[in-house]
């Protein structure tokens, strides 16, 4: 199934297949979202998928609904 993935704050939308890597998603929108562990147990990584908090480096793209998900990259200011 095809998602339309948005990326805030930089307003980028981009196509995904369920499944497919948050990360790499994130690669070919021509984004980075910074990692450490890539074991999702130091949170570098930390995004909200639809308000939820996940860590990118072990999120796929769900399954929707609707057919899109909004992910929020907004740094914290204190890392």
């Amino acid at each position: 199934m095809t998602i339309t993935v948005h990326f805030l704050p930089d307003d980028v939308r981009v196509t995904a297949e369920a499944g497919e890597p948050l990360l790499t998603v994130a690669e070919r929108a021509g984004l980075r979202i910074p990692t450490g562990c890539l074991m999702g147990s130091c949170h570098a990584c930390e995004v909200d998928l639809d308000g939820e908090p996940v860590c990118g480096c072990i999120t796929a793209i769900p399954d929707s609904a609707t057919g899109k998900v909004t992910v929020d990259c907004a740094s914290d200011p204190g890392w």
